[in-house]
C-alpha cells in the first residue's frame, strides 16, 4: 500500500530563488522540522546518485539518515528516496514560474508503507501532510523574506 500527499503554495520570488533555497541542504534545518543538520555526503553536488545525509531528531530520538537523490532538474525538480521508518519513502519538489516574480511550489510524499506502519495509513497520512503544510510554509517565509531584504538594499 502506498500513501501520497502532497502540499502547494506560491512563493513570491523567482523559481531560481527557490530553487537556490531548496538546493542549499546546509540549510534544511530551518525548514524541515526533524532535521538538525544537513549535508551531501563527500560534499559532492546535488545530483542524481548523490546521498543527501541528515542528523535528525523525531518521535524523541536523534538519529541518522540519508536520502538518495534520485533526480535533478534544475530550476524546476528535485526528488529523493530513503527509508520511513520500516517503509520506504520518496519526496519531490516541483517549481513552476507564475510570471517573473512568484513561483507554483509543489511539495510531494509518497511511502510504501510496509512492517508496523501499514496499520497506521490514516494517521501516518495526516501526519505527513501536516508537517509538508509547515515545510512549504517555512520555504515561503524564508524566500519571501530574503527577496524583501534584497529589495530593501
Amino acid at each position: 500500500m502506498t500513501i501520497r500527499t502532497e502540499s502547494r503554495t506560491t512563493i513570491a520570488g523567482s523559481v531560481d530563488d527557490v530553487w537556490a533555497y531548496l538546493c542549499d541542504v546546509g540549510r534544511w534545518p530551518e525548514w524541515a522540522p526533524t532535521v538538525r543538520e544537513c549535508w551531501v555526503r563527500d560534499g559532492g553536488p546535488l545530483e542524481p546518485g548523490a546521498h543527501v545525509e541528515q542528523r535528525a531528531k523525531d518521535l524523541g530520538r536523534t538519529h541518522r539518515r540519508s536520502e538518495r537523490v534520485t533526480a535533478v532538474e534544475p530550476p524546476r525538480h528535485l526528488e529523493l528516496a530513503g527509508p520511513m521508518g520500516s517503509s520506504s519513502a520518496r519526496w519531490a519538489m516541483e517549481l513552476a514560474p507564475l510570471g517573473d516574480a512568484l513561483t507554483d511550489a509543489t511539495m510531494w510524499i509518497e511511502v510504501d508503507l510496509a512492517g508496523v506502519m501499514r496499520v497506521v495509513p490514516g494517521p501516518l497520512r495526516s501526519s505527513l501532510q501536516r508537517v509538508s503544510n509547515r515545510e512549504m510554509a517555512a520555504i515561503k517565509a524564508a524566500v519571501e523574506s530574503a527577496a524583501r531584504e534584497g529589495a530593501g538594499s
